[in-house]
């Protein structure tokens, strides 16, 4: 079994040669993906409207849905960044350093900066930013709290070790 990679409308995935694609993950059309970044089982990043961007180091957890608004922007993801099982991103952007939460749904036009944390189930309606340092959490998401500095110390940590698995992977 591979991957479903497969172009849309003329535009094919740019995908890294030392990222990982899960065998059940499916990338369609304008997405570009950096070294050594993840897409786990059961993801789907679809490009087909509109672009999907992601960075180097990132991973995309088990279950994990990108897509993109026709009539707006793309989903931009930076590097170095985790991405819990089961989320949810939908046009939105993802600065370097940040930490998406299992569950968690970003909607159109959102925003999270490096540094920014949204919690597992969080629904992060349209247009809202995380910034800097903050937690959010809820359905709808709200500002909770700043985050601790162990859990900023935990996100570098959390994108090497899955950087360390998906090549484990790769191995015979």
């Amino acid at each position: 079994m591979t991957a479903l990679i497969m172009p849309h409308h003329g535009k094919s995935p740019a995908i890294h040669e030392s990222a990982f694609i899960a065998d059940t993950a499916v990338v369609i059309g304008d997405v570009e993906i950096g070294e050594e970044s993840g897409i786990w089982f059961g993801c789907v990043v679809r490009g087909d409207v509109n672009v999907v961007r992601i960075g180097a180091r990132t991973n995309i957890q088990d279950g994990v849905v990108i897509h993109v608004a026709s009539r707006g922007q793309g989903t931009y993801i930076g590097d170095d960044i985790t991405i819990g099982h089961m989320a949810l991103l939908h046009a939105c952007t993802l600065e370097s350093g940040c930490f998406v939460g299992m569950r968690a749904c970003l909607m159109d036009g959102s925003y999270v900066e490096t540094g920014g944390m949204v919690a597992a189930g969080a629904l992060l309606t349209p247009g809202k930013r995380v910034r800097k340092g903050e937690l959010w959490a809820g359905t709808p998401a709200r500002f909770m709290r700043e985050v601790t500095a162990e859990e900023t110390a935990f996100f570098p940590r959390s994108a090497r070790q899955y950087v360390d698995l998906a090549a484990s992977y790769r191995r015979p």
